[in-house]
C-alpha cells in the first residue's frame, strides 16, 4: 500500500480538523439547525472523497477516482434533467447525453485531452440537433437544443476538468495535489462567502435572483480564498505566491458566478433547490454550482503555465 505524499496528507488532516472544529461550534452555537446539517453532510462528502483520493495509492490506479467523478457528473446531468422542461419528443435523445459521460471521462482516463476538448464542445453539439430534427418536432426546438446543450458543458464538460487535473503532472501526488487545491479553494469559498455574508451582509449584489448574496459576503469570500489560497498553493501546486493569491482571486469570482448562475436558473424555474440528494445542501447542482466555472477556468491555468511544452 502506497500513501500520498505527506502534503496531500497533512492538508487532509487540516480539513478533519476543521471538520471537528466545526461541528463543535455549530453544536454549541446552532444546535439541531441548517449549519449542523450541513457540517454533517460535508463529513460525509469528505470521507467519501478521501476513499477515492487514497484508492490511487492503495490500487496503483486512478480508476476509483475517475469513475467518483464520473458518477458525480453523471448525478449532476441527470438532476438537470429532472428540474429543466423536456418535449416528451426528446426523450429518447436525452440518452445522448448520458452516453456522453462514459465516452468523455474515456478521454481523461487515457490522456486523451484532443478528444477531451471536442467531444462535448464539437461533436455533441453537432450531433445532438441531427438527432432532434429526426424526430419531426419543431415546436420549442431551438430552446431544447440550446437547454441540452448547455446542461452538457456545464454537468460534463466542465467538471470533466476536475478529473483531468490528476492526469496533467507527471506523478501521482502533485496530479492529488492540483484537485484537493481546487476543490478546498471553491468549496471554502462558499463557506467564507456564506459566513461573512450572515455576519455583516447588508447590500444585495443580485436579489432577483439570489437574496442571500451580499456584496459584505462575496469581499469577505474573496479576501479569505485568496489567503487560504497563497498558503494551499505553496503547500499542494506548483504556483508562485502571487501565481496562487491571482488564482485565488479568480477563483473566488467565477465561483460566486457559477453559484449564482445556477441560482438563475433554479430562480427561473421557481424552485429553491435543483434536489435533495444533500442534506442542507439541497441538490448536487447546488453542490457543484462553483466548480462548474472553477474548474475549467483552473484547469487552464495551471496548463497553461505548467504543463505546455516549451
Amino acid at each position: 500500500m502506497t500513501l500520498p505524499g505527506p502534503a496531500v496528507l497533512w492538508t487532509l488532516g487540516g480539513l478533519y480538523v476543521f471538520l471537528i472544529a466545526a461541528t463543535a461550534l455549530a453544536r454549541i452555537g446552532d444546535p439541531g439547525g441548517e449549519i449542523v446539517t450541513r457540517i454533517r453532510s460535508w463529513w460525509g462528502i469528505v470521507g467519501l472523497f478521501t476513499v477515492a483520493l487514497l484508492s490511487v495509492g492503495w490500487l496503483g490506479s486512478w480508476v476509483v477516482l475517475t469513475v467518483l467523478l464520473a458518477f458525480v457528473s453523471f448525478l449532476a446531468l441527470k438532476e438537470y434533467l429532472t428540474i429543466i422542461p423536456t418535449r416528451m419528443a426528446d426523450r429518447r435523445v436525452l440518452v445522448w447525453l448520458y452516453l456522453a459521460i462514459p465516452l468523455q471521462f474515456w478521454f481523461i482516463y487515457v490522456e486523451d485531452y484532443g478528444m477531451f476538448m471536442v467531444l462535448i464542445p464539437i461533436y455533441l453539439l453537432l450531433w445532438l440537433p441531427m438527432t432532434m430534427v429526426l424526430t419531426g418536432e419543431t415546436r420549442g426546438f431551438l430552446n431544447a437544443v440550446g437547454t441540452l446543450q448547455w446542461g452538457a458543458m456545464m454537468t460534463v464538460f466542465s467538471l470533466g476538468h476536475l478529473a483531468f487535473l490528476v492526469r496533467l503532472p507527471g506523478d501521482v501526488d502533485g496530479g492529488l495535489g492540483l484537485l484537493l487545491y481546487v476543490l478546498l479553494v471553491t468549496e471554502l469559498n462558499d463557506v467564507a462567502q456564506f459566513l461573512w455574508g450572515r455576519l455583516l451582509g447588508r447590500v444585495r449584489i443580485a436579489p432577483r435572483i439570489s437574496p442571500g448574496k451580499s456584496a459584505e459576503g462575496l469581499i469577505g469570500g474573496v479576501l479569505t480564498t485568496t489567503a487560504l489560497s497563497i498558503g494551499l498553493g505553496a503547500l499542494l501546486t506548483p504556483m508562485r505566491w502571487w501565481e496562487a493569491a491571482t488564482v485565488g482571486l479568480l477563483l473566488s469570482v467565477t465561483g460566486f458566478v457559477g453559484d449564482l448562475t445556477v441560482s438563475a436558473i433554479k430562480r427561473d424555474l421557481r424552485i429553491k433547490d435543483s434536489g435533495a440528494a444533500i442534506p442542507g445542501h439541497g441538490g448536487i447542482l447546488d453542490r457543484v454550482d462553483s466548480l462548474t466555472y472553477a474548474a475549467p477556468l483552473f484547469f487552464h491555468i495551471i496548463r497553461f503555465l505548467y504543463y505546455l511544452p516549451g
